[in-house]
């Protein structure tokens, strides 16, 4: 059962992503408007009762256990009464966002939608507009939606918890319905991903020089060969990578790019996904827009053996002659997320290093049920890294392994405080969003029994 207070504040949480969510409502969007009405006046700023519609719709298809009622309807308008306050402190705050943080924002929502789409075509198809139009109608509502996520996390930022406050949390909550915490684990990990066979690695760079003569000496058109030779999820749009910082793309591809004039043909390039012919299209400051064809060596001309007698070599330095597994996983392992914490997993959800085991992966799963005791170090085991075809392996250590039991706050203490803290944010944030409305302009046009509750 989700109490109002609850569901407003989901709504409230969720409402800059749903608008940073640039094409809610698209369909809707693209049909006429038979009438339509102004609901509420924030200063300058006002909402059409459209646009509730529209957030309301979108806000219910994230969260379909939630049913449509007229109250639901009103607090979806408050929502967006409390976002426009916000923005309207975050002008008087002073809060600047760059054009550059605008840019890259925009233009991470539209690979993403490009990217679940299948291409650019079916983007501009379904909104309507060109890509470059999308960006320029978006641009300032993106600004917008920064700003007040800004102001949002300053606030909130400065609110804390004492351990009394968790203890007297902790103690407001029944023993009978304290919850049971599910088993979980401690995990670091080493991971080798397989370089290519010397002779598989020399048959694809010689096939992307190839590519490139094609290109450079016989006027072959980088669109039509990418999409018939490419590897790379862009080949079908002919190799397109639309305009994005450079800073999103690997150093290698960034830097061969960079040096090139509009419509250059850069040499062959490596990168850790596999050698690159690139044409710049066009850059503006440090974002370019690129043609690419990437050439992959086969998933089986890897160099395995490599890896697997990496892996054994270190897991037996660990084993046997007590050297540091954090140290190593630092020095060794090829996983850029997890190397720099000495190999450590954290739940990628809570962002905590307690790993409930049964939302492990299967394969790591598998793997970690071999592992008996804190300080086991499996052997070398296969997998796919990043959910992607890309073959790597890895070894794994555990670190701890906390049975399933009765929450209490000796072995729970940070997972309380979390909650804690988050309902004490909740209530903070509720009352400081009032002492704004006081200060605020703020017009009803239409009657609205859930206003400033």
């Amino acid at each position: 059962m989700i109490n109002k207070l609850t569901l407003r504040t989901s709504i409230r949480l969720v409402l800059p992503l749903l608008a940073a969510i640039i094409f809610a409502g698209t369909v809707n969007a693209q049909q006429p408007r038979i009438s339509d009405q102004i609901v509420a006046v924030v200063n300058q700023n006002i909402i059409l009762k459209s646009e509730v519609d529209d957030r309301l719709r979108e806000f219910l298809s994230v969260n379909q256990q939630v049913p449509y009622t007229e109250s639901l309807w009103y607090e979806m308008l408050e929502s967006m009464v409390d976002n426009f306050v916000m923005f309207e402190q975050a002008k008087i705050d002073s809060i600047v966002v760059s054009d550059d943080m605008v840019n890259r924002q925009l233009d991470q929502r539209i690979r993403q939608l490009v990217q679940q789409l299948g291409s650019e075509t079916e983007l501009e198809n379904m909104m309507g507009r060109s890509i470059p139009q999308i960006r320029q109608e978006y641009r300032s509502q993106f600004r917008q939606e920064i700003m007040v996520e800004r102001l949002r996390e300053m606030q909130r930022s400065k609110i804390r918890i004492t351990r009394p406050e968790v203890v007297e949390f902790f103690n407001t909550i029944p023993t009978d319905s304290l919850p049971m915490i599910p088993e979980t684990v401690e995990l670091a990990q080493i991971v080798s991903i397989p370089p290519p066979l010397a002779e598989a690695r020399n048959l694809a760079y010689n096939k992307a020089v190839a590519l490139r003569d094609s290109i450079v000496n016989h006027g072959a058109a980088i669109e039509e060969l990418a999409r018939k030779y490419s590897d790379g999820p862009s080949g079908p749009d002919g190799g397109l990578l639309p305009m994005m910082p450079m800073s999103d793309l690997v150093a290698e591809f960034a830097a061969a790019a960079a040096a090139l004039q509009p419509g250059g043909i850069s040499e062959v390039v490596e990168t850790e996904f596999g050698f690159h012919v690139i044409r710049l299209n066009r850059r503006v400051g440090d974002r370019i827009e690129t043609n690419h064809i990437l050439v992959q060596v086969s998933s089986d001309q890897l160099d395995e053996d490599f890896s697997i007698n990496l892996l054994e070599t270190l897991r037996d330095s660990v084993i046997t002659h007590g050297a540091n597994f954090s140290a190593l996983a630092r020095r060794h392992s090829d996983d850029k997320m997890t190397a720099p914490a000495g190999g450590r997993l954290i739940n990628p959800q809570t962002g905590e290093r307690r790993i409930i085991m049964s939302q492990l992966d299967p394969a790591l799963y598998r793997l970690v049920l071999l592992l008996d005791q804190p300080g086991d170090v499996s052997p070398p085991r296969a997998f796919n890294i990043d959910g992607d075809r890309k073959r790597a392996f890895r070894i794994v250590k555990l670190l701890n392994r906390v049975p399933e039991h009765k929450a209490n706050l000796v072995q729970d203490y940070d997972l309380i405080e979390r909650i804690a803290l988050n309902q004490k944010q909740t209530w903070e944030l509720a009352k400081w969003l009032s002492r704004l409305r006081e200060d605020i302009y703020v017009e009803y046009k239409i009657t609205n029994p859930y206003a400033s509750r």
